[in-house]
C-alpha cells in the first residue's frame, strides 16, 4: 500500500509505503511479527527483496492505521499538506493515481515507468531444505475456511526471539459453538535465518486447556525428517470441545533451532496463550497446499 503526501513546489509529491499486519501470512514463509522491532525487521527485508527506495511508515502493534483505513490490504491515499485525504481507493490503481496527481499537481515531463524502478523481487534466503515435510490440509466446510485466532506470545524483554512462530486457525463451528477442529502451525521465521535441527528430538507441543474445555490430542510430536535440517512448517490438527472465547489455551512448544551463519544450535521452550476468537488482523493463508510457490 502506498500513501502519498502531496506537497507544493518545489518539493513536489512524496511517496510512502505503510507497513501493516500481513494480509497473507505464510506467503514465502513470512509470518506476522510479534513485536514492533520485528515489524521494522520486515521493512528491512522488504527493502532487500523489492529493491524499492520509497520510504516506509510502520503501523503500531495494535494496528491503529489499518483499522482507520477500513482494514483494507491495498489502500491508496493522497493526503494534502493540511492532512486532508483528497483521494482514496480501496484497491490501488496506478492509472487512477496518476490521473489524480495530474489533476492536483500537474503533469510531469518524464513520468516514471514501472521498469524505471528496477525492482529486484528477491526471494527469502534459503537456509535449509524446503518441501521435505508434506503440508497438512486444513479442513474446509463448503466454502467456509478456518479462521485465524488470537495468539499472545508469553514474551518478556530480554527473552530469546520466537524463532518458530505459531499460527492457529479454528473451524467456524469452534468459534460459534465451542466445538470443532483447531489447526496450529509453527513456521521458522525467515527474519532470523534459522532452521529445524532434525538430528535431535522433533518439536513437542503441549496444549493445556482451562477447566471445562477439552483438547484431543493435547500432547503433540512433530515429524522427524531424514534430512539434517529443513524449514518446512510443523502442523497439527486437534479437536476442541467446550471452547470459550475469553479463556485461553496455554500452548508450550519445545524445539531445537539452528542458525548456521552465527554458528549456534539450541533447545528452546516458548509459550503462547491462544484465544478461540477470530483475529481480524490475522490475514488469510494464500495457498493451503502450495507453500512456498505462491506469487506475491
Amino acid at each position: 500500500m502506498e500513501t502519498i503526501y502531496r506537497d507544493y513546489a518545489p518539493k513536489g509529491v512524496k511517496f510512502y509505503y505503510i507497513y501493516k499486519s500481513l494480509a497473507h501470512p505464510e506467503l514465502k514463509g513470512y509470518i506476522n511479527p510479534l513485536t514492533l522491532e520485528e515489524r521494522f525487521m520486515h521493512v528491512e527485508e522488504a527493502k532487500r527483496t523489492l529493491g524499492s527506495k520509497i520510504p516506509w511508515l510502520v503501523d503500531r502493534m495494535d494496528n491503529q492505521i489499518k483499522h482507520a483505513l477500513g482494514n483494507k490490504s491495498n489502500v491508496e491515499l493522497i493526503v494534502d499538506p493540511q492532512g486532508r485525504v483528497v483521494h482514496k481507493l480501496a484497491w490501488s490503481d496506478p492509472e487512477k493515481l496518476r490521473n489524480k496527481l495530474v489533476e492536483l499537481v500537474g503533469k510531469v515531463e518524464n513520468p516514471t515507468q514501472v521498469e524505471d524502478l528496477k525492482m529486484k523481487m528477491l526471494p527469502p534466503p534459503e537456509v535449509a531444505a524446503r518441501g521435505v515435510v508434506p503440508r497438512l490440509e486444513r479442513p474446509v466446510t463448503g466454502h467456509d475456511y478456518m479462521r485465524p485466532v488470537v495468539r499472545q506470545p508469553q514474551w518478556r524483554e530480554g527473552d530469546e526471539p520466537f524463532y518458530a512462530k505459531l499460527r492457529a486457525e479454528a473451524d467456524p463451528s469452534l468459534l460459534r459453538e465451542g466445538a470443532g477442529r483447531l489447526w496450529i502451525g509453527f513456521f521458522m521465521d525467515p527474519l532470523y535465518g534459522v532452521h529445524w535441527n532434525n538430528l535431535t528430538d522433533p518439536i513437542r507441543v503441549m496444549i493445556d486447556p482451562p477447566e471445562g474445555m477439552t483438547v484431543s490430542p493435547a500432547r503433540l510430536v512433530g515429524p522427524k525428517p531424514e534430512v539434517e535440517s529443513d524449514i518446512d512448517p510443523r502442523e497439527f490438527l486437534v479437536d476442541v470441545t467446550g471452547g470459550q472465547p475469553d479463556r485461553p489455551l496455554r500452548v508450550t512448544a519445545f524445539y531445537f533451532a539452528c542458525q548456521d551463519e552465527e554458528g549456534w544450535c539450541k533447545p528452546l521452550t516458548q509459550r503462547y496463550q491462544l484465544y478461540l476468537k477470530h483475529d481480524h488482523d490475522g490475514g488469510n493463508s494464500p495457498a493451503r497446499s502450495s507453500y512456498g510457490h505462491s506469487a506475491q
